[in-house]
């Protein structure tokens, strides 16, 4: 990568210019695998995994417990964030005055 020869002007935009094509070079090196396929291929090979791993009885099972205890978990995470619950009773209130 060059040093401009110069504070601003054409040469700061041609480095510029490099700094970008190589950030755009390292992240199109980076799609492969799993994470480059679109969603629907994803979630194919992800359900697959999961029957697969129901029929061999390694699959983790949640009780009604673990599964109160989760989404207790889950929802005093979310309404910690008090924009995002504020966000979410405007748009409940929102859809409630629709239907009406």
């Amino acid at each position: 990568m060059g040093v401009p020869t110069t504070v601003g002007g054409e040469g700061a935009i041609e480095l510029k210019n490099q700094k970008k094509h190589k950030e755009t070079v390292m992240a199109e090196k980076s799609k492969r695998g799993f994470a480059s396929m679109d969603a629907e291929k994803q979630r194919a090979i992800a359900s697959k995994g999961g029957k697969a791993a129901h029929e061999k009885g390694t699959a983790h099972e949640f009780t009604p417990e673990e599964a109160r205890e989760a989404g207790q978990k889950g929802g005093e995470a979310v309404s910690r964030n008090r924009e995002h619950m504020a966000q979410i009773g405007r748009e409940g209130g929102r859809k409630s005055r629709k239907s009406e």
